[in-house]
C-alpha cells in the first residue's frame, strides 16, 4: 500500500511532536520531518528528497509565517498540498490561508479521526473542505458580481466532477480521457477562474450554480 509523506510546520515543539506521533499511527501516512517555521521548510525543500505530499501548516510562526510559506509552496511546488492546522478560527485568517493556496483548513482541537479523514481526502482528491469553510468561502463571494467566463462543455463537465469525491484519475476514466488531458483542463480552469487549487474551483462552481450541494 502506498504511503503518503507528511511534513509538520509548527513552532511549538511539544505539539509538533504530538502531531507527528499521531500521524505516524495512520496507516497511509508517514511524517518525514518537522520544522519550526517557513524558513526552515524552504531550506529543507532545497533537497528533492525532502519534498512531501502534504504539509500540515501552522499559521502564526516567527521568521516566516504560514500564509507566506503557503504562498511560496503554491508558487514553487504546486503538487505539494498544504493543509492549515491552527488554533485560529477567524474568517479573515481562514480566507487568507485558502487564498494563499491551502487545500484545507482544520483547527487543532480536531478529533484524530477527522484529521486522518482530511489527510486521506487531500492525498486522494487534492482538497478537503468542511461545511463551515465552504460557508466562509461563499460568504466572501456573496457581494461579488458573477463574471462571464468562457468555459467549454468539457471543462464544465470536468468542473462538475471536480466537486465530487472523485480523484483526478477517476475523473479521467469517467470522461474517457487521459490524465494529461485532465491536467490540461485543470490548469486551464485555474487560469480562467483565477484560483490556485481545487477548493477554488469548487467554490466557483457552487457560486455560479454549476454544481449544487
Amino acid at each position: 500500500m502506498k504511503q503518503f509523506t507528511v511534513v509538520i510546520v509548527d513552532d511549538h515543539t511539544l505539539l509538533s511532536q504530538a502531531i507527528q506521533t499521531m500521524v505516524n499511527t495512520f496507516q497511509k501516512f508517514k511524517v518525514l520531518y518537522t520544522c519550526k517555521n517557513g524558513k526552515e521548510l524552504l531550506e529543507k525543500f532545497s533537497d528533492q528528497k525532502n519534498i512531501p505530499n502534504i504539509v500540515l501548516m501552522d499559521i502564526n510562526m516567527p521568521i516566516m509565517n504560514g500564509v507566506e510559506t503557503t504562498e511560496w509552496i503554491t508558487k514553487h511546488h504546486p503538487k505539494v498540498n498544504v493543509m492549515a492546522l491552527s488554533v485560529e478560527d477567524e474568517e479573515f485568517t481562514i480566507l487568507k490561508m485558502l487564498k494563499a493556496g491551502a487545500a484545507g483548513y482544520l483547527l487543532k482541537d480536531t478529533e484524530k479521526s477527522v484529521l486522518e479523514k482530511a489527510l486521506i481526502e487531500i492525498a486522494e482528491n487534492g482538497f478537503y473542505h468542511t461545511k463551515s469553510v465552504t460557508t466562509i468561502l461563499m460568504n466572501s463571494l456573496s457581494g461579488n458580481e458573477v463574471k462571464e467566463i468562457d468555459i467549454n462543455d468539457k471543462e464544465r463537465q470536468f468542473l462538475k466532477l471536480s466537486c465530487t469525491e472523485l480523484t483526478y484519475k477517476e475523473i479521467a476514466d469517467q470522461m474517457n480521457l487521459s490524465p494529461k488531458t485532465i491536467d490540461n483542463y485543470r490548469n486551464s480552469l485555474f487560469s480562467k477562474l483565477n484560483v490556485k487549487n481545487r477548493v477554488g474551483m469548487v467554490t466557483y462552481a457552487i457560486k455560479n450554480k454549476i454544481y449544487t450541494l
